[in-house]
């Protein structure tokens, strides 16, 4: 049976500069307790909603919270520069729409669960992490290790790592493998397929 606690951890896994002298307007934690609220916020009036309703809530929640188009140049690694800008383009497009769609899919319920943000850390390049946990009545605390850099005038989410496995180490790895074995437009193909199952699920 899945739980609450793996569905959770499943979003995770999917659902990714330096500090300067200028102090930007929010902080790493300012910007994890606020998408977080969202997320709470989208799960208690799930049902209401719906798929589209959540989907159209969390779309400027994940686009103001992650570095989308950062991330989206990671998971491809050194294929990135293989691409050509439209390629590179038309994947930071649907790599965004597959982001909201799994928050949208996987957070359509309210249970009584609450987030809170346990400490944060700098690391050695500039970064933030804001270590956090979702606690589910009757279930396993989910853990959750958000990784920041600075973007303009705030800070942005570039990795997610739940209960010690690392989103982005698995989708480099999954999308990688693909772009070098079946091409571009396959794995464009698969993301698709994945957005389109989540707004059927």
């Amino acid at each position: 049976m899945v739980t609450k606690s793996m569905r959770f951890l499943a979003v995770c896994l999917l659902s990714l500069t330096a500090i300067g002298n200028a102090v930007a307007a929010e902080t790493a934690r300012q910007v994890i307790d606020k998408f977080q609220a969202d997320l709470i916020d989208v799960m208690k009036n799930g049902k209401k909603l719906g798929y589209s309703g959540r989907y159209d809530k969390l779309n400027n929640s994940v686009s103001n919270s992650h570095d989308l188009t950062k991330i989206a140049r990671i998971v491809v690694g050194k294929e990135w520069e293989k691409l050509s800008a439209d390629q590179q383009q038309k994947l930071i497009d649907v790599f965004s729409r597959l982001s909201v769609a799994s928050y949208a899919h996987n957070f359509k319920d309210y249970a009584g669960e609450s987030f809170t943000v346990d400490s944060e850390e700098q690391t050695a390049r500039g970064g933030v992490i804001v270590h956090s946990h979702l606690s589910i009545p009757d279930e396993k605390d989910v853990k959750f290790d958000y990784m920041l850099k600075e973007k303009g005038d705030s800070w942005r989410i570039i990795n997610i790592i739940a209960n010690g496995v690392s989103d982005l180490a698995l989708k480099r790895s999954e999308y990688t493998t693909i772009l070098q074995r079946e091409g571009f437009d396959v794995l464009i193909g698969k993301i698709n397929e994945k957005i389109d199952n989540y707004s059927k699920l």
